[in-house]
């Protein structure tokens, strides 16, 4: 592993360069993945395994959207593509990529057609660290491991297309077979991390459903919203309030964080800019601390997960997913985003 300084900090992490193509083809040469699910982040984990010589299968409800998406991505029934439990027993490497409240339904299946010697992988710490309200606990003759990309199927699959990769933890929960270490990190150069660091599938679920929640998703759009309304409030045009709350922020400013960071945006915006921001930065960090004390707290106690495992699993979980959506999609500051969006240059017509 390569060392490498974290503001202060020095980790291991593993690199592209350390840990090549090549030798991941190597050690999977014997290997049959199976990709169980077809849903988030199984779609671009399987296309970009199979596009780096490894042997993939996916394993999927049959009459279900997804299955039809996946035999539209080249999948071919019989062969390629199978049921979820059909896939589960062939493969050598099971890539449990179900929703969680998912995994949790599918395990007394799964559990059966786990052989000697091979490995259960997962790509979030959820069903393992919440196994006392998933049900999801291994047997020991088999290896455990993580690799959960730091980013949506979607985006693991365009990084992957644009040759960046994208970044990526990994764990291994139980080692069984003494190669489940190089057998994971295998996997997470074969499904094109842009590197690896190491985690434990505690931290990595603490870590992500704090992320998801807080600034990733809930926070973001909670704050954008805050702001739409109060410029809303006070006169300004939908247009001009969602330009100024989302549309600066995405095609701009966050570019400037993502290139080289947020110093650099700073200084790549007017005074004004820096003065105010400079002086209202503390205030906003300050106002949401709690909110993000509270909200660890409420991961860390496993709330979360079993408000997840009760939403989720429930029958009418996709009716219900969709109305909230629409609330947000008919909202007028997202009907003004969809305006806004239609008048890139981009979306022009020729």
């Amino acid at each position: 592993m390569a060392k490498i300084n974290f503001g202060g900090v020095v980790e291991e992490v593993v690199t592209r360069d350390e840990f090549s193509l090549e030798k991941s083809r190597e050690i999977l040469k014997n290997e049959i993945v199976a990709v169980l699910g077809y849903g988030v982040q199984g779609p671009a984990q399987a296309m970009n395994m199979r596009e780096n010589g490894i042997k993939v299968i996916v394993g999927q409800r049959k009459g279900t959207a997804n299955w039809d998406r996946a035999v539209a991505d080249g999948w071919v029934p019989g062969e390629t593509l199978f049921s979820i439990e059909e896939a589960a027993e062939k493969g050598t490497i099971i890539q449990y990529l179900l929703s969680d409240a998912g995994q949790r339904s599918q395990w007394p299946n799964i559990i059966e057609c786990l052989n000697k010697g091979d490995m259960l992988y997962f790509s979030h710490g959820f069903s393992i660290t919440f196994s006392d309200d998933t049900g999801v606990i291994p047997p020991p003759h088999v290896d455990v491991a993580m690799v959960a990309p730091k980013g949506s199927g979607t985006s693991v699959r365009r990084n992957f297309l644009s040759g960046s990769g994208i970044n990526a933890s990994f764990a291994v929960f139980q080692d069984f077979t003494g190669r489940a270490t190089e057998r994971t990190i295998a996997l997470g150069i074969a499904i094109g991390a842009g590197y690896l660091f190491p985690t434990t599938f505690k931290n990595e679920v603490y870590s992500d459903l704090t992320g998801e929640r807080g600034i990733l998703i809930g926070a973001l759009s909670g704050v954008m919203e805050a702001q739409y309304n109060v410029l809303r409030k006070n006169g300004h045009s939908p247009s001009e309030a969602f330009n100024e709350t989302v549309e600066e922020l995405t095609q701009s400013l966050i570019r400037l964080v993502g290139e080289k960071g947020m110093d650099f945006m700073y200084a790549n915006c007017s005074t004004t800019a820096q003065r105010g921001a400079l002086d209202w930065h503390p205030r906003f960090r300050d106002a949401v601390a709690p909110v993000f004390e509270e909200l660890y707290a409420s991961v860390l106690n496993g709330n979360e997960a079993r408000i997840t495992l009760e939403s989720n699993g429930k029958p009418d979980y996709r009716e219900k997913l969709e109305k909230e959506l629409d609330e947000i999609r008919e909202s007028e500051m997202w009907r003004a985003g969809a305006a806004v969006r239609s008048l890139r240059p981009e979306n022009w017509k020729k």
